[in-house]
């Protein structure tokens, strides 16, 4: 199916866990497309899958990977470097937080590649430099970010599917169907009708330091993701070794908390620009390229904004190509859009503010 081919590399290793969960073949006159799905959609974008594949889209550039990894560490180290040299004072304090950002937001970007194995041809390799990227110089857990990323692109935007919306209704009412159907329940969890004001200073800044933070740990410790959390801790030591040797408590606690809540800000702006504006409801078990369709958009090419959102921009051809080296999107963009064009689908693409402002 579209799904398993979408986010497995290595397929035959894959086959080998499936072996003994198989218990027959269809019979000849047996349908294998469900009646929701969109047959000649379906049979188009495999033909297309298979083209991309041809045309060697699939494969990696690495050394475009490797020069993305340096600048991020040139980056983390030079955050340091700028308070040793210069001073605690206020504007190398602030200098120094903005690069840290910077380098800290880059790296989830590479991670995010790194969890999609699209870095490297050997899966091993992957999960090896993701812990290292993810683990240590983030100071998350990478199989934590798996589990919750992986369920996000399989049924993106879909109710208690999707664990990204899992914020419906709790703190947001997402989706124009779902806002409808709150409001005949006449249940109400927040001032709604003033989340568009109360976004700007709950989800942007306080994601990251507050519930991932968290959420991270707890996972990993539940489910006993033993290196994971040793790699995390390296992390932590490291920080507060290099850190605390320069500033005092109270400064190194304020410089960690704001450059995560900078980031967090960051991420959140970037990633919710292709999906919060989107349609939001419950699992139609529509086809693969249906359902991503519907749930993601794009915005425009240009080298900043490809390098302010890790290339998220092509949200559409990266869900359709999960495993697809992102420096390869913009080559396949315009075979997307022409089998959207060819059945009728919307292909979304906007400015960086307009999808900004979408949000709100």
């Amino acid at each position: 199916q579209d799904a398993f081919v979408a986010f497995h590399v290595d397929k035959v290793l894959v086959s080998k866990y499936l072996k003994s969960l198989q218990i027959g073949e269809l019979a000849p006159d047996q349908p294998s497309i469900e009646p929701t799905k969109n047959k000649m959609l379906v049979k188009d974008f495999r033909e297309l899958r298979a083209t991309v594949e041809k045309m060697g889209l699939l494969e990696p550039n690495q050394l475009f990977f490797f020069l993305h990894l340096a600048h991020i560490l040139l980056l983390d180290t030079a955050a340091w470097l700028i308070l040793f040299y210069f001073g605690t004072s206020l504007m190398p304090f602030i200098v120094s937080l903005v690069v840290l950002t910077i380098s800290q937001v880059q790296a989830s970007w590479l991670q995010h590649d790194l969890g999609h194995l699209s870095v490297f041809r050997k899966t091993k390799w992957n999960h090896l430099l993701h812990k290292f990227v993810m683990c240590h110089l983030i100071g998350a857990s990478a199989k934590w970010w798996t589990l919750l990323h992986s369920r996000h692109h399989a049924k993106p935007n879909c109710f208690r599917k999707d664990p990204d919306i899992d914020m419906h209704p709790f703190l947001f009412t997402l989706g124009k169907k779902f806002s409808v159907e709150l409001g005949i329940k006449k249940k109400k969890y927040m001032p709604y009708n003033h989340q568009h004001k109360y976004f700007f200073i709950t989800l942007p800044p306080l994601l990251f330091p507050t519930y991932f933070h968290c959420h991270t740990f707890y996972i990993a410790y539940t489910k006993r993701y033993w290196a994971d959390l040793a790699w995390m801790l390296t992390f932590y030591i490291r920080f507060f070794f290099t850190y605390g040797s320069l500033l005092e408590i109270k400064s190194l606690l304020a410089y960690y908390f704001i450059f995560r809540m900078l980031e967090s800000s960051w991420f959140v702006w970037v990633s919710q620009m292709n999906h919060i504006p989107m349609d939001i409801y419950y699992d139609n078990n529509l086809d693969w390229v249906s359902t991503q369709l519907q749930a993601t958009c794009n915005v425009e090419q240009s080298l900043f904004n490809d390098w302010f959102t890790g290339h998220l921009n092509f949200q559409i051809e990266h869900h359709l190509f999960p495993t697809m080296p992102r420096h390869n999107y913009w080559k396949v963009a315009p075979l997307v859009k022409s089998l959207c064009a060819k059945h009728g689908l919307e292909y979304q693409c906007k400015p960086l503010l307009t999808a900004f402002a979408d949000i709100v």
